[in-house]
């Protein structure tokens, strides 16, 4: 369940990698934030998930934004990149989120998927990304 707060703020960070799938997965959180009556502050697209955290962390920073959801999604290509690339971004969200005391919802899928999976997933991801904001917010209330 979610508790909102009034004035509730998020930003969200998007990879324009595999934008066929990326784009829809923005579409969806900010149809879903809309509908949960939360307020999306900025949007920023960055190139790819490895460029996360920077954009995070300049969300982060800005006193009007609660907490950041990051959509994206990491295809599996013929070497271990996408390893590299997931754990690279995971990590230093998570860093970034208990340097600010905000939270980073990791919305970014894989590694280890195809383009399939990575479409059948970009709904989910998309919405349990600002879910899983809102309801840290909450936690920390």
């Amino acid at each position: 369940m979610i508790f909102l707060k009034e004035k509730t703020s998020i930003g969200i960070v998007v990879s324009e990698f595999n934008s066929a799938i990326t784009s829809k997965m923005l579409e969806t959180a900010l149809s879903h934030a809309r509908k949960i009556g939360v307020k999306v502050e900025k949007v920023i697209k960055v190139p790819g998930a490895y460029d996360m955290p920077l954009a995070i962390k300049k969300l982060l920073q800005n006193k009007k934004i609660h907490g950041v959801a990051t959509l994206g999604a990491i295809i599996t290509g013929e070497t271990k990149h996408d390893e590299v690339i997931a754990y690279s971004t995971a990590i230093l969200a998570a860093e970034l989120s208990v340097q600010f005391e905000k939270p980073v919802a990791l919305g970014v899928s894989g590694p280890g998927q195809n383009w399939e999976l990575a479409e059948a997933r970009a709904e989910s991801y998309a919405k349990r990304s600002v879910d899983a904001v809102m309801e840290m917010l909450n936690v920390l209330k």
